[in-house]
């Protein structure tokens, strides 16, 4: 049996449809789920949902999260923006799994236009049971990610590209 995580769950107007009926399912699969909207159908930006569930995720009030946009594409962008955040686009069960394993991903995004009901929920109950690999090579990569991740942070942006 896998573990069971807080999580946060978010989706533009593109996954507001799938969003309900995949919190739902999260639930009955035994794990705690935050909405962090869109709680209606109106267009929003998906930057703002991203930026409430990964704001989740970095202060631990989630072990995960799960964004749902159009494509997956987008909320994937805007998650990896976020320092401390790893995001996967997540339509196929390898990738849900393999992310979370060599990667340690902790934010999957997927597209409501591109996998259907049946496929997010496998792809999510593969996302959660995964667990990050023991083996040295992962860890070192993940490592030089952080370390990437930190070198980001101080380089300096030209002005008018911000």
């Amino acid at each position: 049996m896998s573990a069971k995580f807080r999580l946060a769950v978010g989706g533009d107007h593109a996954g507001f449809a799938m969003k309900a009926p995949l919190i739902e399912f999260l639930r009955r699969e035994g794990h705690t789920v935050e909405d962090c909207g869109s709680y209606d159908p109106a267009p929003v930006d998906f930057p703002d949902i991203s930026r409430a569930v990964c704001e989740r995720v970095r202060d631990g009030r989630a072990a995960r999260g799960i964004l749902i946009c159009g494509s997956g594409v987008g909320a994937c962008i805007a998650a990896n923006k976020v320092p401390g955040i790893r995001a996967t686009l997540c339509h196929d069960i390898y990738c849900a799994h393999q992310s979370v394993e060599h990667d340690d991903v902790n934010v999957a995004c997927l597209g409501a236009l591109v996998v259907g009901q049946k496929v997010a929920e496998d792809c999510l109950r593969a996302f959660l049971a995964a667990e990050f690999s023991t083996e040295p090579h992962f860890r070192i990569r993940i490592e030089k990610l952080n370390a990437l991740e930190r070198w980001a942070a101080t380089q300096v942006v030209p002005r008018g590209s911000e």
